[in-house]
């Protein structure tokens, strides 16, 4: 059995990156070369010089929404999720018991009355009006900063390159990029929305039981000719690995939506090295570096991190694998 349990590990709280660096250049950056399970300890400026001709070097553009939003009055907090339709929302809400089919909640003024509670507990929500989260909302930190939204964060918790709004959590390996270092490297875009499932832990030992939720996601043509024209993709986080795994080679320009679930023993079939940051145990994204590099490999790595005091999670440190 593939066990979730498997993919656990012991994190010493203070090694959880809360905030930003000062730069987003100065991350470390661990890197695993498969060939021979070999560890560096390098520094993320130095990513180009891993590079090699014809590599392509694959990002995801999405953008942070301000999803988290407080209904008038404060006692119901809303996660706007995705529009399904002019006005209507599926939402995550708190406290769930207050919002069951029929029950009503005000958000600056325009009025939300739940129509649907689908089987994992989202709320499909039609309001009588345009929400604004521009004025409403909040960026949806991730739970593990344990703190409240900072005047920082709407700049960090973005990518220098973000530009299609829809993610409710940032790409996080494309923080550490600027523009600098990104003109530095031959690049294209792709664009997937990520969701709630990134904050949901795998809740099942035998991960194979593990449903994800889906994600929408773009590919775009000029992206697509220069992702097909690559002789390496270097993929710049999990999510976007996502998106050229659940396509494979060659891509075609398009727009759809992968539920994929990527885990040992899933050999890559389009991604040639990945960029990522260091993963929650027990999580999906975990399971999809371990694919990509090997459980035991992957594990000892966050054993060394550990031990060498990496900053770990969103506004962590990350690992090259090669």
């Amino acid at each position: 059995m593939l066990r979730t349990s498997d993919y656990d590990y012991p994190l010493p709280d203070d090694l959880i990156a809360r905030h930003p660096l000062a730069r987003r250049e100065d991350s470390r950056m661990m890197v695993l070369h498969r060939d021979g399970e070999r560890i560096e300890h390098r520094m993320f400026r130095e990513f180009p010089t891993f590079l090699r001709e014809g590599d392509l070097v694959v990002l995801n553009d999405t953008r942070v929404i301000p999803a988290r939003v407080f209904a008038d009055g404060g006692r119901i907090e809303l996660l706007f999720l995705e529009s399904t339709e002019e006005n209507v929302w599926k939402c995550l809400v708190k406290p769930g018991r207050k919002m069951r089919i029929g029950a009503t909640v005000q958000v600056k003024g325009v009025t939300g009355v739940v129509r649907e509670i689908l089987p994992d507990g989202e709320r499909v929500i039609a309001f009588d009006g345009p929400v604004d989260l521009d004025a409403a909302g909040e960026l949806p930190l991730p739970p593990y900063f344990a703190r409240a939204v900072e005047p920082a964060d709407a700049e960090r918790y973005q990518t220098v390159f973000a530009r299609e709004r829809g993610a409710v959590a940032a790409p996080t390996a494309g923080l550490h990029f600027t523009p600098e270092i990104l003109a530095q490297v031959p690049h294209a875009f792709v664009t997937l929305h990520v969701g709630v499932g990134t904050f949901r832990p795998v809740q099942v030992d035998d991960l194979t039981e593990h449903r994800m939720h889906a994600e929408r996601f773009r590919i775009g043509e000029e992206s697509a000719r220069a992702i097909n024209a690559a002789q390496r993709l270097v993929a710049i986080g999990t999510t976007t690995a996502r998106v050229l795994e659940s396509q494979g080679l060659p891509v075609a320009a398009c727009e759809s939506s992968t539920d994929i679930f990527i885990h040992p023993p899933y050999r890559p079939r389009a991604v040639g090295a990945l960029l990522t940051n260091f993963h929650l145990p027990k999580s999906t994204l975990l399971m999809l570096v371990s694919a990509m590099a090997g459980r035991e490999f992957v594990m000892r790595a966050y054993t060394e991190a550990i031990a060498e005091r990496y900053r770990f999670y969103s506004y962590g440190d990350c690992m090259l694998i090669l």
